[in-house]
């Protein structure tokens, strides 16, 4: 059974409103628009430094904006309407949503002092979700889709970085949420780790999950994006389907980023 298989029963759209983001007299995010329909998979790529981290962390309200909102489904994630102004959610109703928002995070993230199955096991009987014996259930499915069956019973530290980052999406799967995002979901793997994390993303992708996914991985960006969209400076460059943003870059700054990294 393949990853694709395990995934929510209804994908969400995904639309960001004119944020900003300061840091200081750094503003990381300086009026970013952007939407992605239910089912499509967008891959954000862009320099270090160009807001591409904050943005995804704005999604499921990791980081709060200055200005702007994030909505999935229609709905603002972590605020409400308050007439003409947007008002903080209590803490409760914004775990809330976030469980319905998978997050994939560049360092996995994981409970070093549980084992791989109560990793992924912890969310759903948290969120009351699942009855823990389904919650195993589900679990097991979710390891032995991603290649990891036989690692229920290990410890996060007995396993490879992509390992790790296996279980992290399989984690991530387990409360089916509408959309995922993936936080450079292999920068911190050895290079010969990287295939098999990207093999079960590529699968994920054709599962019909809203997927955003920040990366440097060029190659991988245009074989499984909908949609490509380049950051810089905290402002969108230039965003379209792959044929045209990374094979035919119409931005001076997209052409140049590319020069470098393909």
């Amino acid at each position: 059974m393949t990853t694709a298989q395990h995934t929510a029963e209804a994908a969400a759209a995904v639309e960001i409103h004119n944020a900003h983001k300061s840091y200081g007299v750094n503003h990381v995010l300086a009026g970013v628009s952007l939407a992605v329909p239910a089912g499509q998979v967008a891959a954000i790529l862009g320099p270090s430094g160009s807001g591409k981290s904050t943005l995804l962390r704005a999604i499921n309200h990791l980081e709060k904006l200055d200005v702007g909102y994030v909505a999935i489904n229609g709905e603002p994630v972590g605020v409400r309407r308050h007439g003409d102004r947007l008002k903080e959610l209590p803490e409760q109703a914004i775990l809330a949503q976030r469980a319905r928002i998978g997050f994939v995070f560049q360092n996995f993230n994981l409970f070093p002092h549980l084992t791989v199955l109560d990793n992924v096991t912890a969310a759903p009987v948290a969120t009351r979700q699942h009855s823990r014996a389904d919650a195993v259930e589900l679990a097991r499915a979710l390891l032995a889709s991603v290649g990891l069956a036989d690692k229920a019973d290990a410890y996060p530290r007995q396993l490879s970085g992509g390992q790790q980052q296996r279980v992290a999406i399989a984690r991530a799967l387990a409360l089916r949420p509408g959309v995922i995002l993936f936080d450079e979901p292999t920068s911190a793997l050895d290079p010969e780790l990287v295939g098999d994390v990207l093999a079960v993303i590529k699968d994920l992708a054709t599962s019909g999950t809203t997927l955003v996914i920040v990366t440097h991985e060029v190659g991988f960006a245009r074989e499984v994006a909908d949609l490509v969209v380049f950051l810089d400076a905290g402002r969108i460059v230039e965003q379209g389907p792959p044929s045209e943003v990374i094979d035919n870059p119409r931005h001076p700054r997209t052409r140049e980023f590319l020069s470098k990294v393909l």
